[in-house]
């Protein structure tokens, strides 16, 4: 791993050091020329992912342009003046600095463009024509100084030579002065005679070094003049004066002094700059004409201009003047009076602001942010300059070339964390003393999609309460972005999944700007205790961040559902409950159960009776709902004793459900489920179900029924087949009194029970003897059938309309028809005739026999036989008021027919039906004894001695 750390850092740190490259072209080139591809010279050969960009430091770009794909260097519309860029100056060069990108990282390129001159500028003169002066007593070698002509070229292309047109008296000499420039001098090469030529005129001709070579003409006329004999001379030909260049105007460079031997005008000596200084140099200096001191007249500048040369020329007032030339050179001497300079320059299009630099939060470590260029016009220490960054140390100064530097990136940015940051440069010189330049500079972190919506709670938990109305607010969710603008905005969502089968979209919605949740339908604490759902946020970035949040609606219970008794099962809002006259004081004679769909203290019940029983018989537990027995019901045979039931939950407000509860009075024995209940019990803890060993005794008490039903079927099955064959061997041998019918059961000591349960529960051994004859009233007399042939007969009514509710059709099993006709054969039909055979039953015949006196005496024991009056209902289900139905019975053609056709039929055997031995009548016992068998399916009468269970 070390090698390859190595090389990644080598990498990492020349894609964040600066890179020279150097191009070179000619001036005045067409717009459009391309002069060179940086891509090619980057290390790095991926164009495609490359982007270039021109630094805004360089303000002129209509020069040159910057291809942003590939960095392809091209002229721009200005084109290229060299003249006009780089003047007189020997080299041209144009320095810009260019910034790629590759994958997130920059770099510098720092480009220096030559311009190579051309020959495009000839050689010119100030004037076209000039005109000097020279004494005819001038000496051979004579050195007439002529105007400087100008060649906006450099180099070679610049003035090269002088000539001078063909005469025998002057010639051309050309010089180069201390500046760089080509002077010429008109040198007289034989004596002058003014009396022969006053004047000439001579073409003077500059050429450049160009190919083809350009040049430049001028006209120069030569005046001679009168000889003087002396001419003013200097002490020395050159003179070399040192200025500092701060030296304040007025100040003294030099005092001329040229000496004339002549008298009078001819020794009087004025002093004048030559016609070879320039207008800056007399400008900036002053010439005294008499005294010939020099003077500064203006302040100097040293980073401008170094050195001046002033050609002064002293002359005498004489008739034929006579003059002598001195060079005075200025050098000037450099000052620490500038101080550093310093231009920061960001990205071109990162950001419009001045002083204000932007860089990405992804930016990685060593990312270039801005070139920093310090300056300083001064020369030697005095110029060079070394700056420092201060402010943060997340960023650092890396050295880019020369006074260039680049602000560079030190560590991960994260503009949540700091947007921006104020840094300090500083640019101090080497000069005594020094001078310090501090600019102040802006970084600003631009926003990049780094950060996913976080919301303020992981999980959010409310309470709603039941029965909302759909659109009803829940709560509201909130996520937080510090990203900007769109990488900022939060938008929400509600995830999708199954509640219940259906999607939770159509539970609740999510307001996606503000994150508020609203319910779409009304909640149910009964169906629906909570219910889970995720919200998820999702910023605007690209690509998109998002988080999600579990929000838990917990639905509060309201009481809003009352009480419901389900044991015993009620009827029209009413039960009743038979209690047997013998049931022991302190018994449980009930239970309640009733049950509320709410939750918590909604659903804790509190039973009670609106309306005590009388004599304070009966107390119902408040927790359990068990009713005991609480006083003494053995004189209340046949009484009923109702009650208002109330059960009432305990919510706020609370909710009651309330039935009548009638307690009848019977004589049956008290059932095993009665037991004594201890008062002291009901102040105890509720009893605790051990619900897995109900389910199991349960299921094992189902499948013994089961098993046993199946036994027993079978075995039924066998005793009909054996049944029927001795049915046929069978004649039928009793007769039965109708007498025995009408008799009552005073003299009967035993408890009270009725023939026809007997009859029920002989049913139940048949197969081991064949099944007892049942007798059938026709006419005036009784007949006997078999009692598997009294299975056959329905009860059904003839389908007219002369049934009532009580009536065997609302019975679809088979007990109905048992009972109804036992009793039509034990209470009707006593008051048929012959007619009825014709014209069949009248109301009289179905009439109850309860007042009429059995006159026959009944050969059998006595047996035990419910009375009843007019008056009695006969009940079905000894719990079930519901199923009554009354006594007195319409009458029935269907039953006439059956009757009939029972008539002429065989029987096996026949059943005695035994009246009470004499007549009696009970006018105030409202019961009567109803048969209580175990098997349903077994429909055979027969004869029972055991006594029967009441209810």
């Amino acid at each position: 791993m070390g090698p390859l750390r190595l090389l990644a850092a080598s990498c990492l740190l020349a894609m964040s050091r600066c890179k020279t490259v150097r191009y070179r072209t000619d001036e005045e080139g067409a717009p459009g020329t391309v002069i060179g591809t940086l891509a090619d010279e980057m290390p790095v050969k991926a164009p495609g992912e490359m982007s270039f960009r021109l630094m805004r430091q360089f303000s002129n770009s209509s020069l040159v342009r910057v291809r942003e794909e590939d960095g392809q260097l091209s002229i721009g519309e200005a084109g290229l003046d060299r003249e006009r860029l780089c003047g007189q100056a020997p080299q041209c060069v144009l320095a810009f600095d260019v910034v790629s990108c590759w994958r997130e990282r920059y770099r510098l390129v720092h480009v220096e463009l030559e311009v190579r001159d051309i020959n495009d500028n000839a050689p010119r003169f100030p004037r076209a024509q000039m005109t000097l002066e020279v004494s005819e007593s001038a000496a051979p070698g004579t050195r007439l100084p002529l105007e400087v002509a100008v060649d906006e070229d450099v180099g070679s292309n610049s003035i090269q030579s002088f000539q001078v047109s063909l005469n025998s008296h002057f010639g051309v000499e050309a010089q180069t002065r201390a500046d760089g420039a080509r002077c010429a001098d008109l040198v007289l090469l034989q004596e002058l005679d003014r009396e022969r030529q006053p004047s000439y005129t001579l073409e003077l001709v500059a050429k450049d070094g160009g190919s083809p070579a350009r040049s430049g003409t001028a006209t120069v006329h030569v005046r001679v003049l009168d000889a003087n004999d002396n001419s003013p001379t200097f002490a020395r030909g050159s003179v070399t004066v040192e200025l500092p260049e701060d030296a304040p105007p007025g100040s003294l460079l030099l005092d001329l002094d040229a000496d004339d031997p002549d008298e009078g005008p001819n020794g009087e000596v004025v002093y004048a700059f030559g016609s070879q200084v320039p207008p800056e140099a007399r400008r900036l200096f002053r010439l005294d004409p008499r005294s010939g001191r020099l003077t500064l007249e203006a302040a100097v500048d040293y980073e401008r201009t170094r050195t001046y040369e002033l050609d002064v020329r002293a002359q005498d007032r004489g008739a034929s003047p006579r003059a002598a030339t001195c060079t005075v050179i200025v050098r000037l001497a450099d000052v620490n009076d500038n101080a550093p300079r310093i231009s920061i320059s960001a990205l071109r299009g990162a950001g419009s602001a001045a002083g204000v630099a932007y860089v990405s939060e992804a930016a990685a470590s060593e990312s270039f942010v801005a070139l920093v260029s310090a300056s300083d016009r001064d020369s030697g220490a005095n110029g060079q300059v070394r700056c420092s960054l201060r402010g943060h140390d997340h960023f650092a100064l890396q050295r880019a070339y020369e006074d260039s530097y680049m602000i560079v990136t030190t560590a991960a940015l994260d503009r949540e964390r700091i947007p921006e940051y104020n840094l300090t440069v500083v640019a101090e010189d080497l000069g005594l003393p020094p001078f310090k330049t501090v600019r102040q500079y802006t970084v600003r972190v631009s926003d990049e999609n780094d950060n996913a919506p976080l919301f303020a709670k992981p999980l959010y938990e409310v309470a709603v309460t039941e029965n909302n109305p759909p659109g009803a607010y829940i709560t509201t969710v909130v996520a937080r972005d510090p990203d900007l603008g769109h990488n900022g905005k939060v938008t929400y969502r509600l995830l999708e999944t199954q509640v219940m089968g259906a999607p939770i979209s159509t539970y609740v919605s999510v307001d996606p700007a503000t994150g508020a949740i609203y319910a779409l339908r009304t909640f149910n604490y009964e169906i629906l205790k909570q219910l889970d759902l995720r919200i998820q946020a999702t910023d605007g970035g690209s690509p998109q961040l998002s988080s999600s949040t579990l929000v838990k609606v917990r639905m509060v219970d309201q009481n809003d559902n009352p009480p419901v008794i389900i044991h015993p099962v009620l009827t029209n809002g009413s039960v009743e409950i038979g209690v047997s006259s013998k049931t022991s004081r302190d018994s449980l004679v009930a239970q309640i159960k009733a049950r509320d769909a709410d939750d918590g203290a909604n659903a804790e019940l509190t039973f009670a009776f609106l309306e005590e029983p009388q004599q304070d018989l009966f107390t119902i537990n408040p927790s359990t709902g068990d009713i005991v027995l609480r006083g003494d019901l053995s004189e209340e045979l046949g009484q009923l004793f109702k009650v208002i039931l109330t059960v009432t939950d305990n919510g706020r407000p609370p909710l009651a459900t309330t039935a009548t509860v009638n307690f009848l009075v019977t004589a049956t024995a008290p059932s095993s489920i009665q037991e004594v209940a201890k008062p002291s019990s009901w102040e105890g803890k509720a009893l605790q179900w051990d619900i897995p060993l109900i389910v199991i005794i349960i299921l094992a008490g189902s499948c013994t029924l089961l098993l046993v039903a199946i036994i027993t079927i079978a075995t039924t099955c066998n005793r009909r087949k054996k049944g029927n064959e001795i049915k046929n061997n069978t004649s039928l041998k009793e007769q039965i009194d109708i007498s025995h019918l009408e008799k009552g059961r005073q003299e009967d000591s035993s408890p009270r029970g009725n023939v026809f349960e007997q009859g029920f529960a002989a049913a139940q051994s048949f197969g081991k003897e064949p099944a007892p004859p049942v007798a059938i009233w026709k006419g005036h007399s009784f007949n006997t059938i078999s009692g598997r042939e009294a299975e056959k007969f329905s009860g059904k009514d003839s389908g007219k309309g002369d049934s009532d509710f009580n009536d065997s059709d609302s019975d679809i099993s088979g007990d109905a028809l048992k009972k109804d006709l036992i009793t039509h054969m034990q209470n009707g039909l006593w008051a048929c005739t012959a007619e009825c055979k014709i014209l069949g039953h009248s109301d009289r015949c179905w009439s109850p026999s309860c007042g009429r006196a059995n006159p026959h005496p009944s050969p059998h024991p006595s047996a035990p036989l419910s009375t009843f009056c007019k008056s009695t209902s006969l009940p079905r289900d000894p719990l079930r008021r519901d199923n009554f139905y009354q006594a007195q019975l319409p009458k029935t053609v269907g039953l006439q027919s059956v009757y009939e056709k029972v008539l002429h039929r065989d029987f096996d055997r026949t059943i005695t039906l035994l009246s009470p031995p004499r007549p009696a009548r009970l006018p105030d016992l409202q019961e009567i004894g109803v048969p209580l068998y175990p098997a349903p399916s077994t429909r055979y009468l027969g004869p029972q001695t055991d006594t029967t269970e009441k209810v």
